[in-house]
This record gives C-alpha cells, structure tokens and sequence, in this order.
C-alpha cells in the first residue's frame, strides 16, 4: 500500500524535500532603472510621493524647489532627513521627489516612507537599519470618516432635554 520511510536520505528522494530545503526567506536584490536610480512610492495619511535616488551630492528636490524651501518648518526639515541620517549616507545620494495630496505634515512622512524605501531598493544590506528605526512601515493611520446623524466623525449634536 503506502511506502514507509525509514531514513532521511529516503525522505530526501521524495518529491516533498526541494520545497522544505528552498524556503531560506526572501533575497533582497538591487533594484535600478536603465538610469541608474532607485525608485519608490512613499505614502502617509493622503500624500504620495514618488522618489528618485542616484549616487550624487546629497541634494534633495521636492517638487522643483530645494527641500528647506518647501518644508518650511525645521521639524518637516528634520523628518525627510531621518532615513539618511539613520543610514549615515548624507551628501551621497540625489534624492528627487514629486509629492502630492494632503498637507505638508503628511507630505513629509510621505518622503521620509518613500526616501526609505528607495535607499532600501538602492542598498539592500541598509534594510536592517532602516527596519529598526521603523522607516519601511507604513503609517497606515487616515482621517476617520464623517458618518451621517453626527456632526464631525464621532462628534454628536449637542442634546437639549427642553
């Protein structure tokens, strides 16, 4: 009837082992475009950047214009640089993004995800480092939505018993 296994060399013959013995975890692979870039999507409450990263200066675009002129506030400033500081690879990559929807806070995270990732698509080993300091996840967190009979999303009408 059914054949019985007595060994592991005899398990090694059977059709189940390759399956077993492939499974070493995922392979993170450089991934480049014909110009030599890393690309990525970074997203954050209702922003999305897209983001380009090459071997460069260190300069980081948003939309055109330098990244102090338009994260104004030094706390923004602060959180687009956190993946590259993290990583210590300041003034040697070129970071251009295109950002858009949401407010300027949103935008922000929405760089720091998509820088994160990219860096992550550029080097592979770095993926450790930017996976401690959080930078990979998404911050899945969206404005709740307003539902009808209240005022704002949760927010009832005031009562009045007269």
């Amino acid at each position: 009837m059914a054949e019985t296994i007595n060994s592991l060399e005899a398990l090694g013959a059977s059709s189940v082992a390759p399956a077993i013995v492939a499974s070493s975890g995922p392979v993170h692979v450089q991934k480049l475009d014909a110009q030599g870039r890393a690309y990525a999507t970074g997203k954050r409450k209702n922003a999305v950047a897209r983001v380009w990263i090459k071997p460069g200066k260190g300069s980081v675009v948003v939309n055109g214009k330098d990244f102090v002129a338009y994260f104004a506030r030094p706390v923004l400033q602060l959180i687009v640089q956190q993946p590259i500081i993290a990583t210590d690879r300041k003034g040697s990559f070129d970071v251009v993004v295109t950002v858009a929807g949401g407010g300027l806070s949103g935008q922000a995270g929405a760089v720091r995800h998509g820088i994160s990732k990219a860096l992550n698509f550029f080097e592979p080993e770095l993926r450790g480092i930017l996976k401690k300091g959080g930078f990979l996840t998404r911050d899945s967190r969206v404005v709740e939505r307003k539902k009808y009979g209240k005022a704002k999303a949760r927010r009832s009408f005031q009562f009045s018993k007269r």
